[in-house]
C-alpha cells in the first residue's frame, strides 16, 4: 500500500489545486489562530504567523529558510516586518511560480525554488528555519531535522507549527480519527514529543512547546461551510478521486479536533552546539550567499 504522504501524490495534488486554494483561502495556506473568536479567516491566519514570529524572536535582517513555503506569504511577511531575506522551498512547481510572482509584486527580498526538504542543499547557513504545516508531509523527519539543524548558524532558531496526534491513542481511535486524516490530507501524523526528540538529538534546545488546538479549530468550521457549495464538488470531481478524498477528509479534520485525537502544535528551538561551526565545513555548501541553487 502506498504511503499516505507519498511525494508523487503531494506534488500532483498541490500542482493541480494550488490556484483553487488561493481563491479559497487567500495567500496563507494554513490554519487560522483565533484570539477573540470573531476574526475573519484572513486575520486569524495572519495572527498565527505573527504569534510564531513573536515567540521565535526573529532578529532584524535575519536570513530565513521557509521550508514548505506554499504561496510564500510567511516569507513576505517576515521580509516586511523584520527586514529579513528569505529563501523558500516547496516540491510544487506551481507554488514556486506563484510565490515568486508574489515576491515580485511586493518587491520583497525573497526567492522561491523547487527543492525537496529531505534533500536540501544551500550555499550558507541561516539564522532561522521556518516551517508552517509542512513537516507532516515528509517521510524521513529525522533526516529533515538533522539537515535543518546543520543549516542553522550557532544560536539559530527553528520555528514550526504542524499537525500531530495525541499520544496513547487506542487502535480504534487511530482508525476512527487519525487514519482518515492521513489518507485524505497526504500526511503521516506523529506525536509532538517525537519532534522534540529529533530537535534535541541534533543539538537544539527547546524554547517553547505549545498546543494551539483550541485556538485553531474554527478553521474547519469555515472549511466545511466553504465546501457546502455544490459547485466546489463539481470541480473536485473533475480533478480526480484524490481531490474528492481530500474534501471528504475535512469532516475527519473537524472530528479529530473535537475528539482531542488531533493536536495542532508549535515548537521553537535554538541551536546550542558551537562545534557545529566546525562540522559545517563538511556540508554540501556552495559559494556565495544563502539562496536557491542556480538553475
Amino acid at each position: 500500500m502506498a504511503l499516505p504522504n507519498a511525494k508523487s501524490k503531494i506534488i500532483e495534488h498541490y500542482d493541480v489545486v494550488s490556484p483553487y486554494y488561493y481563491k479559497l483561502w487567500g495567500e496563507h495556506l494554513h490554519h487560522g489562530y483565533w484570539i477573540r473568536g470573531d476574526e475573519s479567516k484572513e486575520k486569524a491566519q495572519q495572527q498565527l504567523i505573527e504569534y510564531l514570529a513573536r515567540l521565535a524572536k526573529i532578529p532584524h535582517g535575519a536570513a530565513i529558510l521557509d521550508v514548505g513555503c506554499g504561496f510564500g506569504a510567511s516569507s513576505l511577511y517576515l521580509c516586511k516586518q523584520f527586514g529579513a531575506t528569505s529563501t523558500g522551498i516547496t516540491i510544487s512547481q506551481v507554488q514556486v511560480e506563484m510565490a515568486n510572482a508574489a515576491a515580485a509584486r511586493e518587491r520583497a527580498d525573497a526567492r522561491f525554488c523547487l527543492m525537496d526538504a529531505e534533500a536540501m542543499t544551500f550555499e550558507k547557513p541561516f539564522d532561522v528555519v521556518w516551517s508552517v504545516e509542512s513537516i507532516s508531509h515528509y517521510q524521513d523527519r529525522e533526516k529533515f531535522f538533522a539537515s535543518a539543524a546543520r543549516f542553522l548558524k550557532p544560536g539559530g532558531i527553528i520555528a514550526l507549527t504542524d499537525w500531530f496526534k495525541n499520544p496513547n491513542l487506542s487502535r480504534a481511535e487511530l482508525r476512527k480519527y487519525i487514519h482518515p486524516i492521513e489518507q485524505g490530507m497526504f500526511v503521516r501524523l506523529e506525536e509532538i514529543g517525537h519532534y522534540e526528540e529529533f530537535l534535541r538529538s541534533n543539538g537544539m534546545e527547546i524554547l517553547r512547546r505549545e498546543e494551539l488546538t483550541s485556538r485553531c479549530a474554527r478553521t474547519w468550521d469555515i472549511c466545511l461551510e466553504i465546501i457546502g457549495d455544490t459547485a466546489f464538488w463539481s470541480l473536485a470531481a473533475k480533478q480526480g478521486k484524490n481531490f474528492v478524498r481530500y474534501l471528504n477528509s475535512f469532516r475527519a479534520m473537524r472530528a479529530g479536533f473535537s475528539s482531542g485525537a488531533f493536536v495542532y502544535g508549535l515548537l521553537v528551538a535554538r541551536k546550542l552546539d558551537p562545534a557545529s561551526q566546525v562540522e559545517s565545513a563538511s556540508l554540501p555548501f556552495l559559494s556565495g550567499h544563502a539562496d536557491c541553487p542556480a538553475d
